[in-house]
């Protein structure tokens, strides 16, 4: 017999975060866990009563650098090739010069998000613009860095969505539902190993005393499985 069939993670309508939580270095509701590399500072992380609920990540007013992830704690759920769709709801609030942001689905994290060898995720790059969103992909054979979409992120709120429908050799990117980054094919089909991945938001700043964030109203995967004979 053969089970086969389409899940939400991590159910139905996806994370809304509508509950009080906390999130910290031990895996939480969902596996959320967060990694923090500040030293002096104290950036927040923790689910906000907003518009329903929210998850928010906000650095610390201290002049040193600092990075957030709130991930699943490298629990790397899913299969990229069993993904169909990637969303997010999400806006950000003080990204400045030195801020980076990247939010999608990586591998195993690592401080400097060019370095997570899977990753297929929109972008903010402060030092370029602050206010651009770029998208990325990477198989560790196939690098699309920083394509630009044409699409802005500031205090507003926006959907979007990482479709893997047409296959991972043609990987498609949505904001408020419109394609962007149309004219470049995001071939991931290059992965023969480190193929599992997870939910992935990490927000850096070099330096300064910024308090760039980002709110996110919802996080939903949607994938395939199988399995039997």
């Amino acid at each position: 017999m053969i089970n086969r069939g389409t899940l939400c993670w991590p159910n139905e309508g996806g994370d809304m975060f509508n509950r009080a939580q906390a999130f910290t270095t031990t895996p939480g509701e969902n596996g959320w866990t967060i990694k923090d590399t500040s030293a002096a500072g104290a950036p927040t992380y923790l689910c906000v009563t907003e518009d329903g609920g929210a998850a928010k990540l906000t650095l610390a007013a201290t002049s040193e650098a600092e990075i957030v992830t709130l991930y699943t704690n490298d629990v790397l759920t899913f299969d990229v090739r069993k993904l169909k769709r990637v969303e997010y709801i999400a806006l950000v609030a003080g990204i400045d010069s030195v801020t980076t942001l990247v939010f999608g689905v990586g591998s195993a994290q690592n401080d400097t998000a060019d370095s997570v060898a899977t990753n297929a995720w929109f972008r903010m790059e402060g030092s370029v613009s602050t206010t651009a969103v770029v998208v990325e992909t990477d198989d560790a054979t196939n690098d699309n860095n920083d394509v630009a979409t044409g699409s802005t992120l500031a205090a507003t709120y926006k959907q979007f969505v990482i479709d893997f429908e047409s296959g991972i050799s043609d990987v498609r990117f949505f904001i408020d539902g419109e394609r962007v980054a149309a004219s470049t094919t995001f071939d991931m089909s290059a992965l023969t190993a480190g193929l599992n991945v997870q939910p992935f938001v990490q927000l850096q700043k070099a330096s300064g005393t910024g308090v760039p964030s980002i709110t996110i109203a919802k996080c939903q995967i949607d994938y395939n499985y199988a399995y039997g004979a």
